[in-house]
């Protein structure tokens, strides 16, 4: 039944039925992440990364009632333009969807979407988490309890730095998600490759951490793992070089009451204005360097399951 309210692209289907490595992509990124032509430019970019280091991707989205696993040109083409599009997570992907109304996929709807198809690996730039003050607003993204249920893997540059970081980290433990830091052992922090944070787990190879999930599936643990993949030290932002436009974003949402899932894409667009633009270049690249890593990830599952 579940699979009815799937459609696989051709080039999704054809790696389906050949078995090969696949990479789920989230679609918010695209909707909700920069003005039109630059983000489908930037979503083909990570496209042509993931294929190009030996994985087919698929950036999932609903659209008139169905779930697109890969999206065609000419549908990446129109959800770029679309207009009034939900941004849509656990609680209302199902809502979305039966509306028949076109959604982009959050962290946590990426990933059901992925179970949903088979595929293991999704890479995104940073998850969501618990937001600063979250003990007296409960603030907390649905990212992270996803984490803890549904089983798959996900590639970011850790959690966003606009976020409670410690409290993020203590949630993914309570929840049993493993997060293992790709190459180095301070947890990152999306634009900084060190949060200051040593991370609960240290991975060197796409290798271990394809053989983590496969022993976590042997074992019947549920949920998912964390791969916090650092931004490239070339790309990177330093933590005093970024804080300081972090703190007057935090300032001016509390000062305007912006609330609930409009508080990230406010924060992050008066990053960028703080930042003239740094930001945003800091993110594509991260996000590259994330899809070339769940490439790699995939095909090493691939090759563990042959």
């Amino acid at each position: 039944m579940t699979l009815d309210l799937l459609q696989f692209s051709p080039e999704v289907a054809a790696a389906r039925a050949a078995g090969t490595a696949i990479v789920a992509l989230e679609s918010t990124i695209i909707t909700h992440g920069m003005p039109f032509p630059q983000n489908v430019e930037a979503a083909r970019a990570v496209e042509a990364e993931i294929r190009k280091h030996g994985a087919t991707p698929a950036t999932i989205a609903v659209m008139d009632g169905r779930i697109l696993i890969g999206l065609t040109d000419q549908q990446l083409d129109a959800l770029g333009q679309a207009q009034h599009v939900m941004k849509i997570s656990r609680a209302d992907i199902a809502a979305c969807i039966a509306k028949g109304a076109v959604g982009a996929t959050t962290v946590a709807a990426t990933m059901i979407c992925a179970r949903l198809a088979g595929i293991d690996v999704f890479a995104t730039g940073g998850i969501g988490g618990v937001h600063r003050g979250a003990e007296t607003s409960f603030d907390i993204s649905a990212d992270l309890p996803e984490l803890g249920e549904t089983a798959v893997t996900v590639i970011a540059a850790g959690a966003k730095a606009i976020l409670d970081l410690p409290k993020t980290l203590e949630y993914l433990e309570t929840k049993g998600v493993p997060v293992i830091t790709f190459g180095q052992d301070q947890f990152p922090a999306f634009w900084s490759r060190d949060s200051g944070l040593k991370s609960p787990l240290r991975m060197d190879t796409a290798a271990e951490i394809a053989a983590a999930q496969l022993m976590r599936t042997k074992l019947g643990l549920p949920g998912g793992q964390l791969v916090a993949n650092p931004i490239p030290v070339a790309d990177e932002i330093p933590r005093e070089a970024i804080n300081p436009a972090i703190e007057q974003a935090l300032v001016e949402a509390e000062a305007q009451g912006i609330a609930a899932k409009e508080v990230t894409p406010f924060l992050l667009q008066r990053i960028f204005e703080l930042t003239e633009g740094r930001s945003l270049v800091s993110n594509i690249a991260l996000v590259l360097n994330n899809a070339r890593l769940g490439a790699a990830i995939a095909r090493e599952i691939v090759a563990l399951r042959a």
